[in-house]
């Protein structure tokens, strides 16, 4: 039997009401899952969901890369800045000596330092022909003059570092020159007027401050200080400013701001350790 849309639905509707009425505790059917179907739907993306481990509670945590270490400077031979000179060094002897201005050169004379070479030692030679003696390889003398007048020889020149080959003579004996490590008239301007004239003397045949080298390298020199002239060979300027500085400390001699810079630059940056010359036996 066909019943009416209308009446169907009152009739669903008394049913319902009856049920509520009836004070039923039965639960209401779970209804149907309807199946919705739409192209939309059909083709939406799928979202899926997943849950990361949890790491063990004993796992360390990953290392980190260690940062590359600096490589730490060579060390220098230099000394450091306002460092303190080591004792006995030159470095030590320099911060002894007074530094002062230049004096006119007003008065100077070389012969107010002796007339020629003396013999201060008295053993029968005079102070040339001691350091052509000390210095030279290979020497021979004149015969008759027990030794002293050195007639030939070799020099390793410490100013050029070249080999000199000595004889004595006219026009020859001038290749070898004994130079005044401190020149005297640089001695005259830093002191050397104060000195006596025995002193001067002294000083002006003092085996300390006495070289033999190459002649015309010598001449190139004149009376230059440290921070005017300085000998062609690098290997020798530590020893030569060294020797300078023993030189002034023994005699009492000052030196001016320049001279005193250029030697400490030399020995400071070149051998902070160089040793001083000693002043006696020489």
């Amino acid at each position: 039997m066909t019943i009416p849309l209308r009446a169907a639905r009152w009739l669903a509707l008394g049913t319902v009401l009856a049920w509520f009425l009836s004070g039923c505790g039965a639960a209401a059917p779970a209804a149907e899952p309807v199946a919705i179907h739409s192209e939309a739907a059909a083709h939406a993306p799928i979202t899926t969901w997943t849950e990361e481990p949890t790491p063990a509670a004993d796992s360390a945590p990953a290392a980190r890369p260690s940062s590359t270490p600096r490589s730490t400077p060579a060390p220098t031979t230099s000394a450091p800045p306002n460092a303190a000179p080591g004792n006995g060094t030159a470095l030590a002897q320099l911060a002894s000596i007074p530094v002062k201005g230049r004096a006119p050169r007003t008065g100077y004379d070389r012969d107010l330092f002796g007339a020629g070479w003396k013999d201060p030692d008295r053993n029968g030679c005079d102070a040339r022909n001691d350091i052509l003696g000390r210095d030279l390889l290979e020497k021979t003398a004149i015969p008759g003059t027990h030794g002293c007048v050195i007639a030939s020889g070799i020099l390793r020149d410490p100013f050029t570092g070249e080999t000199i080959d000595f004889v004595r003579g006219q026009g020859t004996s001038t290749l070898v020159q004994i130079d005044h490590v401190v020149a005297l008239s640089d001695a005259w301007q830093k002191g050397a007027q104060l000195l006596s004239a025995e002193e001067r003397l002294d000083f002006a045949n003092d085996p300390l401050n006495l070289l033999a080298v190459d002649g015309p390298t010598n001449a190139s020199k004149g009376d230059g200080d440290a921070a005017t002239w300085l000998p062609p060979n690098k290997g020798f300027r530590c020893d030569y400013v060294a020797r300078q500085t023993a030189v002034k400390a023994k005699h009492g001699l000052w030196m001016t701001r320049a001279e005193h810079d250029a030697i400490h630059r030399i020995l400071s940056t070149q051998c902070p350790g160089h040793k001083a010359v000693h002043t006696a036996g020489h």
